[in-house]
């Protein structure tokens, strides 16, 4: 019988992985969606095809365009009478995944009810037209000012509302503003305190006592004593208290829309009486609060409302939601005061008591550090006026919370973005920021996938003079940073408390290693909370997290490194000194062969850091004379496999640039000599050595650019002329050996030969090769390369006709 079942039953419309929809296959799937829904057949089949209908339209970052009679038909499905609810709102979930759109023909006019008319607004607005929101706008208000108790639920139409003032601020005139803003602060305030009455059942024995409905409770269980918030409890909810608990949903955007001057504009007239900081904060009264403007109401039943909620969060909830809603209406409830405050400041003198016992419960208290985000926030905005050290506060935020909650993504999320909102706002306090960055840093070591782009915006901001040197070493440790942290985690929390990380992953050995005091001091530098100004080398503890290089966190924090490396530089660029471009430049020495060997890692870094050598000696092209040992000592160091990297062409080529009496009266004769040996040497081991497994082969670039340095050299120091003519034949001559063909290919021989016998060209007329090879500053600039009148493409010009003429390769 199972068998005959499963034969009988339709294939699924897809299966397996996902895959990508044709257009050919969309629109015979658009096809039996119209005939599902012109049958008015909205059952099961149906419901199931707008589900997929709607995964079509929205997994998709492309436009997709549908049938225009399927597009009519779904229109006409969203406003039946007869429809059920959860088609309809599969129908609007499609038609927004496809605005904007010329084949709508909706209207608000075709909304039977409150909640189809929520519905068919949301469609028209995600069309994006002014004029469109400006007349839903009219509409919705319309249908809000009506205050009759029968009439339609208004749940369904204060998500629209809110949406409509974000798109459009200006779209409702100032009398409905101030007629809706009344109305929010009584449903904040004045919601039931009775839950919602049961349905009858109809059955024989139930009796009006029974059905009578009971308060509501709070959080912790017992009988609420004061009016109804979001964090009141119950069996059911009446009408008025979910509209309590969207109107406290979108109060915070709708005091912002107000703006911090209104308060004064458009009520001066109507609270003349209540003028004076005395009366503002005496105002609570219910006998002053009835004589207020409605913009004044409402800030004054936020307030009340934000006081409450603060009280409830104290509460010990019963429940898990109800402690996850607590945190979130604490976060919310901080906001909307720092608003009222901004806004009307004699607020601040009722909500500052409330805020400070607030912080003072929190500090000790990791279930609800979140909220500590908006607290830090209140205070920066207002801890001048306050009398409340703000410095104290970001102290605390800075220094505690990355270190013990770098594994929650969404307060690292939110640290960051509470960094790059308030950048104005710290003032004396961006140094605290600025040495903090070692504990940002473990926000970003954890989550890099997401934290990225946030970070490559804070960098400018993070990184100066006194921290470059020490925010680079840390960068090109991220991974590392990563594995420990997570050696960390795995070390000392509880199994039940740990987060996720990859389990296939063991590190028994790496376990030990945290706890050997020789490896503690290297991790505790690691680990470190602030700046310290000093750098360790880490390379032993590259070794001892090695068994964790293959995490997946690992990996993409590897990924995310190059990124933020560019990041870094070009904020560098923008004010590094000389002396800072020496010590940067020295730093990308030591540490291209010091790096934590993840997959791909090295690589990736290698290129990033042979782009920015170049563009620190061009920032300070005496680095070259002042480096010129550490210089000797990297290219000295670079045989076998290290010789066919991104690093060695980038430095050979900025030897070859910058080291010049043109750039750097201190360059002498003798330093032109020990670094044309020491290249000289490098360039005979790459081109002898043969590639093999351990050895890679020597890519032309690298050879290329040794000979065109060593040309270079031998045009200021012309005693070496004959030295490198001869190598220069040698290579030619190499390049041409059949014995070398099947190692290095026709090609990069090919290259090989043409820049040899380019530079043995240039060399038969010495004083015109140190003009071309070594040309002044002057010549550097543009222009002599754009007019063909200048010095530099004459005298190419002229040496390419004159040894041409030589050589016998001009007819005549």
């Amino acid at each position: 019988m199972l068998l005959e079942e499963k034969q009988r039953r339709p294939e699924p419309w897809f299966k397996g992985k996902s895959r990508e929809v044709g257009a050919e296959e969309l629109g015979r799937f658009c096809a039996r969606v119209s005939a599902l829904l012109q049958a008015e057949d909205w059952g099961p089949d149906a419901l199931d095809a707008l589900r997929r209908l709607f995964l079509i339209v929205a997994a998709t970052k492309y436009s997709r365009r549908l049938e225009p009679t399927c597009v009519a038909l779904l229109q006409t499905t969203l406003c039946s009478p007869r429809c059920p609810e959860r088609l309809q709102l599969l129908c609007a979930a499609v038609l927004r995944e496809m605005a904007p759109s010329d084949s709508l023909s909706l209207s608000c006019d075709h909304a039977q009810s409150s909640r189809q008319l929520g519905l068919v607004a949301s469609v028209l607005l995600a069309q994006g037209d002014p004029q469109q929101v400006r007349t839903v706008g009219q509409c919705v208000i319309k249908v809000l000012e009506s205050r009759q108790p029968e009439g339609p639920s208004l749940t369904y139409l204060l998500p629209v509302v809110s949406k409509v003032t974000s798109l459009a601020p200006d779209a409702l005139p100032e009398e409905q503003t101030k007629a809706l803003s009344k109305r929010l602060g009584d449903w904040l305030r004045y919601a039931s305190v009775q839950q919602g009455a049961a349905h009858a059942s109809g059955g024989f024995f139930s009796t009006p006592r029974a059905r009578q409905p009971g308060p509501v409770t709070e959080v912790d269980g017992t009988v609420a004593t004061d009016f109804f918030t979001v964090l009141s409890t119950g069996q059911r909810f009446t009408e008025d208290q979910r509209l309590n608990v969207q109107a406290f949903s979108m109060l915070r955007a709708w005091l912002l829309q107000g703006g911090p001057a209104r308060p004064g504009a458009a009520d001066a007239d109507d609270r003349s009486e209540l003028e004076g900081s005395t009366v503002s904060v005496l105002s609570a009264a219910s006998a002053a609060s009835h004589l207020l403007p409605p913009a004044e109401w409402l800030r004054e039943k936020a307030l009340e409302y934000c006081q409450r909620l603060l009280e409830q969060s104290g509460r010990r909830a019963l429940r898990k939601a109800d402690s996850d809603l607590q945190k979130a209406c604490l976060v919310e409830a901080v906001l909307v005061l720092d608003v009222l405050c901004r806004q009307d400041p004699s607020f601040l003198y009722r909500a500052l008591p409330c805020v400070r016992a607030l912080r003072t419960r929190l500090c000790g208290d990791t279930a609800c550090v979140r909220a500590l985000l908006p607290i830090a926030q209140f205070f920066l905005h207002h801890g001048e006026a306050a009398a409340v050290d703000a410095d104290a506060v970001c102290q605390h935020l800075f220094t505690r919370i990355p270190s013990e909650h770098f594994h929650s993504p969404m307060l690292a999320f939110e640290f960051v973005q509470f960094c790059r909102d308030h950048l104005v706002l710290f003032g004396s306090n961006l140094d605290l920021l600025r040495t903090s960055f070692p504990n940002l840093f473990k926000f970003l070591a954890w989550s890099s996938p997401a934290l990225t782009s946030g970070f490559v915006a804070l960098l400018p901001v993070l990184v100066d003079a006194g921290t470059a040197v020490e925010m680079l070493h840390l960068l090109l440790d991220l991974p590392s940073l990563t594995a420990a942290l997570d050696l960390q985690l795995r070390a000392s929390q509880a199994a039940s408390e740990r987060p996720l990380w990859d389990v296939s992953v063991r590190a028994p050995g790496c376990l030990e290693a945290l706890r050997d005091p020789q490896a503690q001091g290297l991790f505790q530098h690691l680990l470190r909370a602030k700046a310290s100004g000093t750098v360790e080398r880490l390379t032993p503890l590259h070794q001892l997290l090695q068994p964790l290089a293959s995490c997946a966190r690992v990996l993409q924090c590897a990924q995310a490194v190059p990124t933020l490396l560019r990041a870094f530089f070009a904020a560098v660029t923008q004010f590094a000194s000389g002396a800072l471009a020496s010590q940067l430049a020295l730093l990308l020495l030591e540490r291209s062969d010091s790096l934590f060997q993840v997959e791909g890692y090295e690589a990736d870094v290698h290129r990033v850091l042979s782009s920015q050598f170049p563009a620190l000696c061009k920032l300070h092209p005496p680095l070259v004379v002042e480096r010129a040992k550490e210089l000797l000592e990297f290219v000295g160091s670079l045989g076998g496999p290290r010789s066919t990297g991104h690093m060695l062409t980038s430095v050979v080529w900025a030897i070859g640039e910058y080291l010049s009496v043109s750039w750097d009266r201190r360059c002498s004769a003798e330093q032109i000599s020990r670094f044309f040996e020491a290249l000289e040497a490098l360039l005979f081991e790459v081109t002898q050595s043969r590639p093999s497994a351990a050895l890679p082969k020597c890519p032309p670039q690298v050879i290329t650019v040794l000979m065109t340095t060593l040309t270079k050299l031998a045009s200021r120091s012309q005693d070496l002329i004959p030295r490198v003519s001869l190598l220069l034949s040698k290579m030619r001559t190499l390049a041409q050996s059949p014995a070398v063909g099947p190692v290095h290919g026709e090609d990069d021989l090919g290259a090989v030969r043409t820049r040899a016998t380019e530079l043995l060209n240039l060399l038969k007329m010495p004083s015109v090769a140190q003009f071309v090879l070594t040309p002044s500053v002057e010549v550097s600039q543009p222009r002599y390369h754009r007019d063909c009148n200048t010095a530099l493409p004459l005298a190419l010009d002229m040496v390419s006709r004159l040894l041409e003429r030589e050589a016998g390769l001009l007819p005549g």
